[in-house]
């Protein structure tokens, strides 16, 4: 199995988990429906969850200044990883840990998948982390002036996962007509008709479509056998903790003497 390593600096208060896949709006939601939408259950939990480890609050008053963001700890001790660095309206976590991914993998560095916070946005990033000695943050951009938002204790801040470098680059979008492919289109057709008609039935009560409630086809996946195979549930190893009795302390100590933390 490939490692993701994740290099902590010592006393730092350092929390990652599997990305979890349920979310409190789709809880919410009448008789819980949104997770019979399995690829949006599936990418919740595409991922490791870095988590918060200081309460507080943020305000940004509208100006491109760092100084036009005001943090308040919860707790009267607000840590140095929390800043307003950049300027802009923009947020930043710095992350008291070195992340190394296998050669030629990326990590992908997000916000939570689907789960929306009221006047902020996470930023997207693609680290290369299988080469670079360096650390990197995690940066959310506030959406409007003078709404202040709340980050709680381990909530998530970021998500990771690797990807492999130079993938991308190899794949070619190409539009066609269903008439290059018929047989194709036929199948895709059928399922349309058939979502249609029972979508119709679904509104007559008594119906069997009623009874059912939905359809389920892509939950239950193709009949023919899939490599890897179709999921339904992710399934992320869990953190395994390495112990050391070596700490590569004069190491930490230039990271964060050249502003690289």
């Amino acid at each position: 199995m490939k490692e993701i390593e994740c290099f902590v600096e010592e006393g730092a208060d350092f929390r990652i988990r599997p990305s979890s896949h349920r979310r409190d709006w789709m809880d919410g939601s009448p008789e819980s429906y949104a997770y019979r939408c399995l690829p949006l259950a599936i990418a919740n939990s595409h991922g490791w969850d870095l988590l918060n480890q200081t309460p507080f609050t943020a305000n940004w008053n509208g100006g491109p200044r760092i100084s036009d963001i005001s943090l308040t700890s919860t707790d009267g001790a607000l840590l140095s990883l929390v800043t307003s660095h950049f300027g802009e309206g923009v947020l930043t976590f710095h992350i008291p840990c070195l992340i190394r991914t296998p050669p030629g993998y990326d990590l992908w560095v997000m916000g939570p998948a689907n789960a929306p916070k009221a006047n902020i946005q996470a930023l997207n990033a693609v680290v290369e982390t299988d080469w670079s000695p360096y650390t990197f943050t995690m940066n959310w951009k506030f959406t409007s002036a003078n709404k202040p938002v709340s980050f709680a204790i381990d909530e998530p801040i970021a998500t990771i996962f690797p990807v492999k470098r130079g993938e991308i680059e190899t794949f070619q979008p190409v539009l066609k007509s269903p008439a290059d492919d018929p047989e194709f289109w036929q199948v895709f057709t059928d399922w349309r008709d058939a979502r249609n008609n029972f979508n119709a039935e679904l509104k007559k009560p008594g119906s069997d479509a009623e009874a059912q409630g939905w359809q389920k086809t892509y939950m239950t996946g193709p009949q023919e056998k899939l490599a890897p195979p179709h999921r339904t549930r992710l399934r992320l190893s869990d953190i395994k903790k390495v112990q050391s009795e070596q700490w590569f302390r004069s190491d930490w100590e230039n990271i964060f003497s050249d502003g690289r933390f």
